[in-house]
């Protein structure tokens, strides 16, 4: 028990170290940097993610993932959950469900198929948000964009890109865009980042049996939960509190502009650390998704958010 507690404090002292590094750092950068830097810490943490799959697999890696963010949180926010309605729990534990699908098929889908590529198929659904809140015929064009860049992608035209990879990441997708429509609602029922952490909370339980049956034991192994702990942390902590600074500097169009870079840069990272190769068709799929995200984000009315 003496040790448990020690390990427990421990990992309280390095956490709030780490959130007061990130701190001191969103101070020197600007608010365009930031949002850049975010994407290329989500994308980093999906790269290493994917390098622990051969241990733990795609379920045992995002229970880690999710479980280990939901720790953090709680003691970085320290939130309350009771006093809330019946109905705000109701919001909080489908987002929770909403968050685990999300995550675990975009996990399964990378171990299938390139990081670019599920990224690019991934956005399709905070792609649908934007350009459903907006009527407007140029929105079409985005929807043709989009459109054009998920065919090059299909096995019907050439590519041998995996077919239950591809439906993983739309899947993924799908969620996002759910994961988008529950966040205001959660955002409405609890303060701050009670929400998010006890939604965080639900989707590890809902996670844990998939996980144990992927990982086993080898969840238990320190080596892996330090590589656990640092995806949690570049994919969930960082990339938080990196966008909640730059939101209060830029306006929601320009931060969605800017996230619509993250297919691209996904693909770089999928490149630079996985020795992921595209070939040109896929390079022009992320290319036209991006064009229709960043075309959708600029005239439309909703800004991509991440999940």
């Amino acid at each position: 028990m003496a040790g448990r507690d020690r390990w427990f404090a421990s990992l309280t002292r390095s956490t709030d170290r780490l959130y007061q590094t990130v701190g001191q750092t969103v101070g020197t950068v600007p608010p365009t940097g930031l949002v850049l830097l975010s994407i290329g810490s989500t994308q980093l943490g999906a790269a290493i993610a994917k390098s622990l799959f051969a241990e733990l697999g795609p379920a045992g890696t995002v229970f880690l993932r999710v479980g280990l963010a939901a720790l953090v949180l709680l003691l970085l926010w320290r939130p309350r959950f009771s006093g809330y309605e019946r109905s705000s729990y109701g919001v909080a534990i489908l987002y929770g469900l909403v968050l685990a699908g999300m995550n675990l098929a975009f996990y399964a889908a990378i171990a299938r198929i390139p990081l670019g590529i599920a990224v690019t198929l991934e956005f399709t659904g905070p792609l649908g948000v934007a350009i459903a809140s907006s009527r407007r015929l140029l929105d079409l064009l985005w929807v043709g964009l989009a459109a054009v860049g998920i065919v090059l992608l299909t096995p019907a035209v050439g590519t041998e890109l995996d077919f239950l990879g591809m439906a993983l990441a739309l899947l993924a997708g799908s969620l996002w865009a759910a994961y988008i429509l529950l966040s205001a609602r959660v955002g409405h029922a609890f303060p701050g980042g009670t929400g998010l952490t006890l939604a965080l909370l639900v989707g590890a339980i809902a996670l844990c049996p998939l996980g144990i049956l992927d990982a086993g034991t080898a969840l238990l192994d320190p080596r892996l939960l330090v590589a656990g702990f640092g995806v949690a942390l570049l994919s969930s902590v960082v990339t938080y509190s990196l966008e909640i600074e730059a939101l209060r500097h830029l306006s929601t169009r320009v931060f969605g502009v800017l996230m619509s870079l993250e297919p691209a840069i996904a693909a770089i990272v999928g490149f630079v650390i996985l020795g992921e190769m595209l070939g040109e068709r896929d390079i022009m799929a992320i290319l036209l998704v991006t064009m229709a995200s960043v075309g959708a984000t600029r005239f439309g009315h909703e800004a991509l958010t991440r999940p």
